[in-house]
């Protein structure tokens, strides 16, 4: 999930608060308390530019170094040095303060912005944002139905969230719902 993408007014200028997810957690890494890392900043090494940020649970970390694994990174955090005190971050989300992150320009937006936003299509109201998944093949808006929409497909994001589907594509996703029950 790399922030920002597509397009939306800077949430700046409206003077939203909440935080942005940065990325995640994975777990512990060796024995010296280091963690693995994954980033969902657009430049990945940039979530090490920040003083502090802070986990899903209320607790704020700092990371003394990053390096560069594959797609992740192992990053050294201040004040763990074994394995154990590792752990306990294992599956935390990163958050960092919106006003830390550079404004948004003109046709992008940040993925966390669309939630609780209307999503249409050219024929109707498909529903609600209910959050953002990424199950490793790119974003997907969730939507309350249940119903997940490829961000690919996003056209805009002001208001409500228009979308171009795919012909059918809403139609075999009822489908398949009905067929799950």
């Amino acid at each position: 999930m790399n922030e920002p993408q597509h397009s939306r007014p800077s949430p700046h200028a409206g003077g939203d608060r909440r935080p942005i997810l940065i990325g995640r957690i994975l777990g512990a890494h060796g024995v010296r308390g280091e963690v693995k890392l994954k980033s969902f900043a657009a430049n990945p090494a940039d979530i090490g530019r920040y003083a502090a940020l802070q986990l899903a649970d209320g607790r704020t970390i700092r990371f003394a170094r990053l390096k560069p694994a594959r797609d992740e990174f192992i990053a050294s955090v201040q004040g763990v040095s074994d394995r154990n005190a590792a752990e306990s971050f294992r599956g935390q989300d990163i958050f960092v303060d919106r006003t830390l992150l550079p404004p948004t320009k003109d046709g992008e937006f940040y993925l966390s912005d669309l939630i609780g936003r209307e999503v249409r299509d050219a024929t109707a109201a498909l529903g609600t944002v209910s959050g953002i998944q990424n199950f490793g093949a790119g974003d997907l808006i969730e939507l309350e139905s249940g119903l997940l929409i490829p961000v690919a497909f996003v056209d805009s994001a002001t208001d409500f969230i228009a979308v171009t589907l795919p012909e059918g594509f809403t139609a075999e996703a009822t489908a398949g719902d009905r067929e799950a029950d």
